[in-house]
């Protein structure tokens, strides 16, 4: 068998996304969101059930009433829409994060940040985006172009309250069994 190809610069885009919480007030053109959808669509799953769909939301109203789901949202409060990633009744949450995964990176890939938000009331997420019995919502992702100086100041302070960014590969791999 040969080896995949390599593309080291697919690698360093993967290893460079970064989440977006503050976002420039101006919307984007459909077809920048509809490559992202496609990344979504596109995403493998398990046995191929492709048991999601996704809610585009792009009314300032709406957008304020599903942020009513979740307890940190306030990166919708700028976000040009978001995406509510909805599981089917036969779904499983891998699934759904890997299609979140693959959005989250086509969209960078195209000059768009993005958040992910958990919807920790989930009834309250099915009431806001009409979903049916079995449907369930737990996770939504807000898009937009990057407010790159509000950004900077946001991972400025961040770093300041002792947030210091990724652990060391040494603390987080373990070979055979966890050792703590």
């Amino acid at each position: 068998m040969l080896p995949l190809e390599t593309n080291p610069g697919a690698y360093q885009h993967v290893l460079g996304l970064r989440v977006v919480r503050r976002f420039l007030p101006e919307p984007f053109p459909s077809e920048e969101i509809t490559a992202v959808l496609e990344a979504g669509r596109w995403t493998g799953s398990s046995k191929n059930r492709q048991a999601w769909a996704f809610i585009v939301i792009d009314d300032r109203h709406a957008i304020e009433a599903l942020a009513t789901a979740g307890h940190f949202t306030a990166p919708f409060s700028e976000a040009a829409l978001a995406v509510a990633i909805v599981r089917l009744p036969e779904g499983n949450d891998f699934d759904l994060g890997r299609a979140a995964q693959n959005m989250m990176l086509a969209a960078a890939a195209r000059g768009i940040g993005s958040c992910p938000i958990t919807l920790h009331d989930v009834e309250r997420a099915a009431e806001v985006l009409g979903l049916p019995a079995g449907h369930s919502c737990r996770w939504a992702i807000a898009f937009g172009y990057p407010n790159a100086a509000a950004e900077a100041e946001q991972r400025r302070s961040a770093r300041a309250h002792g947030f210091s960014g990724r652990r060391p590969l040494e603390e987080l791999v373990f070979h055979n069994r966890y050792k703590a």
